[in-house]
């Protein structure tokens, strides 16, 4: 990639951000929400591990700052959706991606710059504010080293590309099936499912467990978690993200090859 296409990349990135930070109203609500579903879950979690202390090998101050982990990148990494895809999806259908493919881009580069925009700004705006209140309300465990926070953020940034690159191939979808609602919420209950958004991969037992766990979600939330949580070794932990991201984009580029030399359009 040349100099001026990064810089286009970088301007679509930075035009995301731009985007999403125009939804003031929507932005403070998902902040409120955030809020409110975190403290539920961190008395429910209260509860659990109070009968069953060391679940998953956390103590209940691990556990809620796991959950507070997860209501900062729930909107981040789009596990419950809101990211790009329903809007690519729609210009497959009617057509207007063809405009999309006539663009001096790359079709996948372009997409996952706009979502890191949009994850950059999720993060600092949805995801900040419920991890402090929660931090600050809540007994938490939180590392006291800056380096365990810039390991956290790396985890981070791997785990957006492997969201793009299952949300990619959701989206893709579309150019086949003329509604891709059903495959999209399927996503949706596998991200949330498999992610450890309901409980920590590491309380599923047995091979359950190693299932979930061995799945490219568990790169969204469970490793992340566990990298500030100081229970991750780093290396492995970037190995197995760093792994998904790159079979997922490399399929991502090429259902999009495949696609694109298809040229049937949904709607068009």
């Amino acid at each position: 990639m040349s100099v001026g296409g990064g810089r286009l990349y970088l301007a679509v990135a930075a035009g995301g951000v731009r985007r999403y930070a125009t939804y003031r109203a929507a932005t403070a609500a998902g902040v409120f929400t955030n809020t409110v579903f975190g403290v539920i879950l961190v008395y429910t979690y209260l509860a659990l591990w109070e009968q069953r202390p060391g679940l998953g090998g956390y103590d209940q101050a691990q556990a809620v700052t796991f959950v507070w982990i997860g209501q900062a990148l729930l909107s981040t990494l789009a596990i419950g959706g809101g990211g790009f895809e329903d809007e690519l999806m729609e210009r497959i259908r009617t057509g207007d991606v063809a405009v999309d493919l006539y663009r001096p881009a790359d079709l996948q580069l372009w997409w996952l710059a706009n979502d890191v925009g949009r994850a950059v700004f999720q993060l600092g705006a949805r995801g900040v504010l419920p991890f402090a209140f929660g931090a600050l309300a809540f007994p938490a465990a939180l590392p006291s080293s800056p380096l365990t926070w810039v390991a956290f953020l790396f985890a981070v940034l791997l785990g957006m590309l492997v969201s793009f690159g299952i949300r990619y191939l959701v989206a893709l979808s579309a150019f086949w099936l003329m509604d891709g609602a059903g495959v999209t919420q399927l996503a949706w209950l596998l991200g949330f499912f498999c992610s450890g958004m309901l409980l920590p991969l590491n309380v599923f037992p047995g091979v359950l467990g190693e299932i979930v766990r061995a799945l490219p979600w568990s790169s969204l939330l469970q490793a992340p978690a566990d990298v500030l949580l100081g229970r991750a070794d780093l290396w492995e932990t970037y190995a197995f993200q760093g792994a998904w991201a790159v079979v997922l984009l490399g399929a991502g580029r090429m259902l999009q090859s495949a696609a694109t030399r298809r040229v049937v359009v949904q709607g068009g």
